[in-house]
């Protein structure tokens, strides 16, 4: 693999180091876009080497006043793109007069760009568009990406100065939760040390965060138990076997319990319990499938099940993703460098990435002595990364409960339950669940929750 890189990397290492350019139209949405898109480059690390790629779309409400938000993708290395066309973004697939090798867009009426500036981030290094000069360049862990992140902001405000005044968020969800709040206290602490551009930094945003993943994925038994997937007697006795750790298993323990949970759990979808699981299962059985990675995309099998035999399976609808990103007239359409990258992923699961945060609750608890705001949400649908275990960690955080544990309405129902906390009257964290949501929660839910994200950043009740 590495003699077919180096020559594509001495090639595009002569590419200009930054570049931004307005999109004007897309193949697949007709006639010219009804909110203005910019897309680009900018380069950060040693010598600029790291090129990182982003879609920067304006609010269509009030660019002005509206806040800016930088969104993170998941994974790691999980493209924007996704995060654009699948969650939040003013565009997305019209299925129904989608065919073959043709996507066709249309409007998404629950955008968060409705109320925000957003710009979509395709970080770390190898995801999305993003790309490096050099070999070496493309070894990034959680502190590095977080760094470049930050790096990459100061620069993307520098050029755009009129932004510098917006009211500032970071986002994201799914492994972001790991990712943002060191992002958030790099600005944080960089403000406070007086370095340029100043930043009107006032909080964050997470969505089914990823905190520590063996705790996050130990938490799947109890939500298991809470939803009716493992018995109470199973959950008991399982629960005394271990300790309460589901990952790191004493071997010298019984673990006849824990066998009996992952039958229970292994053909659960982990991102909905309530939708099919669409991979093949492997005919070799592996103990604790429960405990497999937090999202599994095998597009493949959508090739060898025959569909008239197959379930609808959410992750299907991700093929126009590749079709569409993959093609020649879009690429040209988004001033994609040309050979900078041979293929477009959703998910780049071959970067080479070191996770060196194994829990970044210490981080929440940082910035939770300061004065900024924090809105956590989470699909309770979700078992990949289940509500429970963000429960968890922020009662771990020691803040005090302004309220009880209620109800919030999008159109006269129940849209999710959200209690708030704050921390000596200046930091505040709001947590809430959406109501059958999955993971992640707006492709799922969202009309919620984009109610929920315009009510906390108008500093309403949700």
């Amino acid at each position: 693999m590495l003699h077919l890189l180096l020559p594509l990397l001495l090639l595009i290492s002569n590419v200009g180091r930054s570049q931004s350019a307005i999109v004007g139209s897309l193949p697949g949405f007709p006639g010219d876009l009804p909110f203005k898109l910019e897309t680009g480059y900018v380069g950060v690390g040693e010598l600029e080497e790291v090129q990182l790629f982003y879609y920067f779309i304006e609010s269509e409400r009030s660019p002005k006043d509206d806040p800016l938000l930088l969104w993170l993708t998941g994974g790691p290395g999980c493209s924007a793109l996704s995060g654009l066309l699948f969650e939040i973004g003013p565009l997305q697939f019209d299925y129904s007069h989608s065919s073959g090798n043709k996507p066709v867009f249309k409007l998404n009426p629950y955008s968060w760009t409705k109320i925000a500036n957003i710009i979509f981030l395709d970080a770390p290094v190898g995801t999305g568009f993003s790309y490096a000069t050099r070999y070496t360049a493309y070894d990034s862990s959680d502190t590095s990406s977080a760094a470049q992140t930050y790096e990459f902001l100061r620069k993307w405000l520098m050029a755009h100065p009129k932004y510098l005044t917006n009211q500032l968020y970071i986002t994201g969800d799914s492994y972001s939760g790991v990712l943002v709040p060191i992002i958030v206290k790099e600005l944080y602490d960089g403000n406070e040390a007086g370095r340029e551009p100043p930043m009107n930094l006032q909080g964050y945003v997470l969505g089914n965060p990823v905190t520590c993943e063996v705790k996050d994925i130990s938490q799947r038994i109890p939500f298991g138990h809470k939803t009716a997937l493992i018995s109470d007697e199973l959950y008991e006795s399982t629960k005394t076997d271990c300790n309460g750790d589901y990952v790191n298993v004493d071997p010298t323990n019984e673990q006849h319990d824990l066998e009996m949970v992952s039958i229970c759990l292994e053909k659960i979808f982990l991102g909905h319990i309530l939708e099919p699981i669409c991979s093949v299962i492997s005919p070799n059985h592996t103990r604790l499938r429960w405990s497999r990675s937090i999202l599994e995309e095998n597009l493949i099998n959508i090739v060898l099940v025959p569909q008239q035999s197959r379930p609808w399976c959410r992750s299907y609808n991700y093929l126009y993703a590749y079709i569409w990103a993959n093609d020649r007239n879009v690429r040209e359409a988004l001033h994609i460098r040309e050979g900078t990258k041979p293929e477009w992923d959703r998910c780049n699961y071959s970067i080479s990435y070191t996770k060196d945060v194994l829990n970044s609750v210490v981080y929440h608890r940082y910035l939770s002595k300061t004065s900024l705001r924090a809105l956590i949400y989470s699909g309770d649908h979700d078992m990949a990364i289940p509500y429970v275990g963000t429960l968890d960690w922020i009662s771990s955080l020691n803040l005090t409960l302004l309220g009880p544990w209620s109800p919030w309405f999008v159109e006269g129902q129940v849209a999710g339950y959200s209690i708030l906390y704050s921390e000596n009257s200046k930091y505040d964290l709001t947590f809430t669940t959406i109501k059958g949501g999955g993971h992640t929660a707006p492709e799922y839910k969202p009309k919620e929750c984009l109610a929920m994200v315009d009510r906390w950043i108008s500093y309403y009740p949700l």
